[in-house]
């Protein structure tokens, strides 16, 4: 039997080398099937992971998937089409700022792998993060210091400014990580990895490192927004 992932990587090699409408329409049937197998594939994903965040049953499958199509308006680039499946897990959707768990897998220079917290919040909400982790410091250790997290998905991923944002102390023990906008974390994959027949199971026990770092990132927004009630 053929594995699909295979099919999928094999696939989105020849789109990255024939990146046009002409090609795309006319192995159309082949997408849908592929697409419509990855599918397949992440509502798997997400009822292993439900049984550890039963929230993220929440949003319809169809509302974390990705489309292929490339919004080329405001790009150099206008090649029509993404060399890439993704997918963001959350009870929000794939539209929200609020933290999420991400997948892609895809061709070429397209980082495979599994992602997690924030990308892109807000300025509000960035800003309510970096007094949460100022005002529980030790918490915040504790989850991002954690053997398995440190080791899955080291370091941060996304971008940073050059130094400690105005208000904080520039001395901070955690100054480093008050300068991140995103607070984003990524464990990056080979084609191995989703070509294995259990990578559902694998990606599930991965991401539920994230999930106490998630919580941490959605439980500070919230409260901070029940203080600006009052």
């Amino acid at each position: 039997m053929i594995n699909k992932n295979k099919q999928i990587y094999e696939f989105l090699d020849q789109l990255a080398a024939n990146n046009n409408r002409e090609w795309f329409k006319d192995h159309k049937a082949l997408f849908d099937d592929l697409r419509q197998n990855w599918i397949d594939q992440l509502d798997d994903l997400r009822s292993k992971m439900s049984v550890w965040d039963p929230d993220l049953l929440r949003q319809p499958l169809s509302d974390c998937v990705y489309r292929i199509y490339r919004d080329t308006r405001f790009s150099h680039d206008k090649t029509p089409y993404k060399t890439y499946f993704a997918a963001v897990l959350s009870p929000w959707g794939r539209k929200s700022f609020r933290p999420c768990y991400y997948l892609q897998m895809g061709s070429g220079f397209i980082d495979s792998g599994l992602y997690g917290g924030m990308y892109c919040p807000p300025p509000q909400e960035l800003k309510k993060v970096r007094t949460a982790i100022v005002d529980n410091i030790e918490e915040f250790e504790e989850i991002i210091n954690e053997p398995r997290l440190k080791k899955l998905f080291p370091g941060w991923f996304g971008e940073a400014l050059k130094t400690v944002p105005k208000g904080y102390d520039r001395n901070h023990p955690l100054a480093h990580i008050l300068r991140q906008k995103d607070f984003g974390k990524a464990h990056l994959v080979d084609e191995k990895f989703f070509t294995d027949d259990n990578w559902t199971e694998r990606a599930s026990e991965i991401f539920s490192v994230l999930k106490p770092l998630n919580d941490f990132f959605n439980y500070s927004i919230d409260e901070e927004e029940q203080r600006t009630d009052f």
